[in-house]
């Protein structure tokens, strides 16, 4: 090992850690990354199972998701001001405590408010400890591993959708829901403990900024309109109703007002100077719309599982979680090699995948077996960490150190906004698309109609009354109009995947290796 006496020094003049000390950290920090994204995905499965616990509708359940995903995006963008104002290691030690302390709040809720309060609050401690998790990782390695570093960050990223989807359905099947918050106390709780005892004494710098205020109410108005509108407009029919207007409007207002007075604040809460790098605003931006097209295809396809094909939560997590495999062996092998590549080419191609892959979902009927449905998430797993890794050094290439936190925050603050919007619009697309399928298919189920006729026959045949086969009948209408439906977004991820291609390459190189990102 070389002499720590002559190697470059960290920000704040200590040499970067070895050994023994590295690995506990990259630990620590990886699992809290790991609790955070496992928190998005571990509730999909379970949604149906905590909305029929606690008396309301499987649409309603989706709060559990939205919340926790705009609490996080409001707190992401912040992350940067924050991180000033008290120090990078307690705010992201905090944000750990605050982490695990709402998990078990979620875990007691008796109902639906309380539950989503608590995955507010949880969403909160979330937001700064994912943006600071990669700050402290690449503050904390020699400059000619951060390459490696920032390979196995995003390869937490990675992990979680495998276990999430399994951990959630096995958990909810066999335990009950509120387990799947709880295992996130003594995984929170040592993550914590560990970075605190590493880096107490490698504080970053402190300023006493003061709080722009009218910037922060505008951003949590803007924000909170925005989610809400996305999550009670299909409930209200959009914009026939007064609310949902309203809101929209506020939302539109605010978010305008925001974007003006940051550019002009003289302390910012949030550093928009960022986008003025062609590098950040192209990688956010696919980014932002990529996370869009991937996460709507994580939330809808288990819930047509268990909704519409009938599938338990275990066996819909374990027709989810395939995505991950060749995620997790490919992402070391592309953090090592990252500096041989061109990044733009390789995001390309990791779009690709996704869109041929999406499309491949969309030809599916509701007699696929469970042995066809994985074979298209395997192979999705290809383009993950094409996706995520190449895309985080694509917006972190040329910044200095004391914008990576501001950076890594903005970025994570558009991932996840784009995470929440993806949610309530592909839920809503695939409930009204579900209505309009279903109207059409119920035009064949006629007298006029030999087939429709034949089946009813049938079913009467087999001891049903009238009313009992035209139910029975309607059934089969409506899983058919939600496969259709279901179909739709697939198809509609597809085009999303193949239009972001072009926005790749107005990215401009070099890109160097992540620690160009930190002067190199």
């Amino acid at each position: 090992m070389a002499d720590p006496s002559n190697e470059e020094k960290t920000a704040e003049g200590l040499p970067p850690l070895h050994g023994t000390a590295l690995v506990l950290l990259t630990i620590a920090v990886a699992f809290s990354t790991f609790m955070e994204v496992l928190d998005m995905t571990i509730v999909n499965v379970a949604v149906p199972h905590i909305a029929g616990s606690l008396g309301v509708s499987a649409s309603e359940g989706t709060w559990t998701i939205s919340s926790y995903s705009l609490a996080s995006a409001i707190m992401q963008p912040l992350t940067g001001w924050i991180a000033r104002r008290f120090g990078e290691v307690k705010t992201f030690v905090f944000s750990v405590f605050l982490f695990v302390v709402f998990s078990m709040m979620c875990g007691l809720a008796t109902s639906m408010p309380m539950l989503v309060i608590a995955r507010l609050m949880q969403g909160a401690g979330s937001g700064p400890m994912v943006a600071l998790s990669l700050t402290l990782l690449l503050a904390s390695y020699p400059k000619a591993k951060q390459g490696i570093a920032l390979a196995l960050w995003a390869m937490t990223v990675v992990v979680a959708p495998i276990f999430g989807p399994i951990l959630g359905g096995y958990l909810t099947d066999n335990f009950s829901w509120p387990w799947i918050f709880y295992i996130n106390l003594p995984v929170g709780i040592a993550a914590g403990a560990i970075t605190w005892s590493l880096l107490r004494k490698r504080e970053t710098k402190t300023f006493q900024t003061p709080i722009d205020v009218v910037g922060l109410v505008l951003l949590v108005a803007g924000v909170g309109c925005l989610q809400f509108m996305l999550d009670n407009g299909n409930d209200h029919d959009w914009f026939s109703s007064p609310m949902i207007t309203t809101l929209g409007l506020i939302a539109l207002v605010c978010l305008v007002f925001l974007v003006v007075w940051e550019l002009h604040a003289k302390h910012p809460v949030i550093d928009l100077s960022l986008f003025r790098q062609r590098n950040f605003t192209v990688g956010v931006t696919a980014l932002s719309l990529g996370m869009f097209a991937f996460f709507g295809i994580n939330v809808v396809f288990p819930l047509w599982l268990q909704t519409t094909l009938g599938y338990t939560a275990t066996w819909a997590g374990l027709a989810t979680a395939p995505v991950g495999i060749l995620a997790f062996l490919l992402s070391p092998v592309l953090g090592r090699n990252m500096h041989k590549l061109e990044l733009r080419a390789v995001v390309t191609f990791s779009f690709i995948m996704f869109a041929a892959t999406s499309y491949w979902f969309s030809t599916f009927d509701s007699s696929a077996s469970f042995s066809s449905l994985v074979l298209p998430r395997f192979v999705m797993g290809i383009a993950i960490p094409c996706f995520f890794i190449p895309l985080n050094q694509i917006y972190l290439a040329g910044l200095p150190a004391d914008q990576i936190a501001s950076a890594s925050g903005l970025a994570n603050f558009f991932r996840t906004l784009g995470s929440s919007v993806s949610t309530a619009v592909t839920v809503t697309l695939w409930q009204h698309r579900g209505i309009l399928h279903h109207a059409t298919l119920s035009e064949y189920v006629a007298p006029s109609n030999p087939a429709a006729t034949q089946v009813l026959q049938g079913l009467r045949h087999g001891g049903f009354g009238q009313t009992q086969a035209l139910g029975i009948a309607d059934q089969l209408v409506n899983r058919e109009a939600l496969t259709l439906a279901v179909n739709d977004i697939f198809w509609m991820c597809t085009v999303l995947f193949v239009l972001l291609i072009p926005v790749l390459w107005f990215a401009k190189p070099p890109f160097g290796s992540a620690g160009g990102a930190v002067g190199h």
